[in-house]
């Protein structure tokens, strides 16, 4: 065991000691350097993969939009082929009303001539009038709101809709689910839908009234 004497003999002299600090220093600043130079470049890494990131986001978004605009596009066309097919002879589903004439999406005004609905189908004649609502999957919300839409041809009805005829409603669809038909029926409309290209009226339960608006 080394006395204390030769203890203070092997401890450094001043000089060496300073010498030691200096050159610990300098290597602590110099890693210290080599981590800012890591992390620096860490950070601009990592900005420079946000960025592309946010382009790669952005690309994304106005791929997802157009996407969904074709989407739109296609669904309003096969809502419009409903619409011819279910238009087509559809007076002929109501023989015992003589429906001749038909009017396609006939718009309704308020008497500030604000757009307040619009009637997909009118058939009409001098005594008797119905609006038929076309859709392409139809559901029991569009039967509420069919019944709304007839409440607004009442009290804006169109240029022509004959005076004093009696209103009568109507749910045509491409599919007709079985609430749907069933909310239909309860609300006293009549209920169309495609079978191929051409279009059937579906029968009316025994207890059927159909309302007269």
């Amino acid at each position: 065991m080394e006395t204390f004497a030769e203890i203070l003999t092997n401890l450094p002299s001043p000089e060496e000691f300073w010498a030691n600090f200096v050159k610990s220093q300098e290597v602590w600043e110099r890693r210290h350097e080599e981590w800012k130079q890591r992390q620096e470049k860490l950070d601009a890494d990592f900005i420079k993969s946000h960025e592309e990131w946010e382009q790669r986001q952005k690309k994304l978004d106005a791929k997802i939009a157009a996407m969904s605009n074709n989407i739109g596009g296609l669904n309003r066309s096969i809502g419009e082929l409903v619409e011819t097919l279910i238009a087509a002879r559809l007076w002929e589903k109501f023989p015992e009303y003589n429906l001749q004439r038909a009017y396609r999406r006939l718009p309704i005004y308020n008497e500030k001539n604000e757009l307040k609905s619009e009637i997909d189908i009118l058939l009409v004649n001098t005594e008797w009038a119905m609006a038929v609502e076309v859709k392409r999957e139809a559901d029991t919300q569009d039967i509420a709101y069919h019944i709304e839409r007839m409440a607004r041809i009442l009290k804006y009805p169109p240029a022509l809709l004959p005076p004093n005829v009696k209103l009568l409603g109507a749910m045509a669809g491409g599919i007709v689910t079985q609430g749907a038909r069933e909310a239909a029926h309860k609300a006293g409309f009549y209920v169309l839908e495609l079978a191929g290209e051409s279009v059937i009226r579906l029968p009316e339960p025994p207890d059927f009234k159909p309302k007269e608006w």
